[in-house]
């Protein structure tokens, strides 16, 4: 098989490929979070693995880390506007796999079922 340069397939799996970057990405359509706040909603993915994914969402431009001045230190991530143009691939990636669930006559069950992310300012 041929290799084609530029792929839009790849570069879009290359950015929100990664294991948690999807959940990521919704559960920050929905409003900003901190890190304690992610750990929260997203109970498999470890520490280190959180922050691996997050900083790579940081270095595609698709999401938004805010330090402030504070002590203890506060951090706050959010979407950005490139993090916000993604969301309708969320929501059809969400609405063809509870479609593939349902014809393995499986419910699909999960935090994004009955939810449309709800793009935000910063």
């Amino acid at each position: 098989m041929e290799h084609f340069e530029n792929c839009p397939v790849e570069a879009t799996l290359e950015l929100i490929g990664g294991k948690y970057k999807a959940l990521i990405l919704w559960h920050l359509s929905e409003k900003k979070l901190r890190f304690s706040e992610l750990r929260k909603v997203i109970t498999s993915a470890t520490p280190k693995m959180l922050t691996q994914q997050l900083r790579e969402l940081e270095a595609s431009a698709l999401i938004h880390r805010e330090v402030f001045p504070v002590i203890p230190p506060k951090v706050e991530y959010s979407l950005t506007e490139t993090g916000r143009s993604l969301m309708p691939i969320l929501v059809a990636m969400r609405d063809w796999g509870a479609g593939y669930l349902r014809k393995k006559d499986l419910e699909p069950c999960c935090f994004m079922m009955g939810t449309e992310p709800i793009p935000h300012k910063n």
